[in-house]
């Protein structure tokens, strides 16, 4: 018997057609946000019925949650959370930057829905509110761990060197998102990095 440690049969068609309605509900969910987005219409989008897609997801709630955990799963690919270098770990977050820019579809995803999801009643709401904390956290100690090598300017504040990138990162991708061809998301990033760090990036 051959191990390919690829899914199979049944499986397999179950995660496939699970993949598939994730990108409509990020299709969907880009264009209209949550609110707006429909089941109904995600399950336009892959040919199915509604009793269908409900039948890989309970409900509206859980396929967003399912779409969030996708966007991370790709953003883990370029930052493991692990790196015990902290140069390393920023430019991984560029890396990730960069990647970000191939897929309008996740970008949109989140800077629709992160808006959204300042209102407390809204199901993302609490996602997001960790998110900021882990992003923030992660971000910290990577300056954290590079202030102690030496790496950062003398007087910059690992925490606000934080706050300061996420607000580079997420203000870029409204400014992208507006006009595509006028900012480099990622080259933006950079240079804010630059200004702090005594190492080249």
């Amino acid at each position: 018997m051959t191990i390919t440690g690829k899914p199979r049969g049944n499986y397999a068609k179950t995660a496939g057609r699970r993949r598939e309605i994730l990108e409509a509900g990020i299709e969907v969910f880009s264009a209209g946000g949550f609110r707006s987005g429909s089941i109904r219409e995600i399950a336009e989008r892959v040919g199915m019925s509604q009793a269908g897609l409900l039948h890989h997801f309970a409900n509206k709630n859980e396929l967003l949650a399912a779409v969030l955990e996708l966007r991370d799963d790709l953003s883990r690919e370029y930052t493991t959370g692990e790196e015990e270098d902290g140069l390393e770990t920023i430019r991984g977050l560029i890396k990730l930057v960069e990647y970000n820019s191939s897929v309008p579809g996740l970008v949109e995803l989140h800077t629709t829905l992160s808006a959204e999801a300042t209102a407390p009643d809204h199901p993302a709401h609490e996602y997001f509110v960790r998110r900021y904390v882990w992003v923030s956290s992660f971000i910290t100690a990577a300056f954290e761990r590079m202030k102690a090598k030496g790496q950062l300017v003398p007087g910059v504040d690992p925490e606000a060197a934080a706050r300061g990138m996420i607000a580079i990162m997420d203000g870029a991708q409204v400014q992208w998102l507006l006009d595509k061809e006028s900012l480099d998301m990622a080259e933006e990033t950079r240079m804010f990095v630059r200004l702090l760090i005594t190492v080249d990036l």
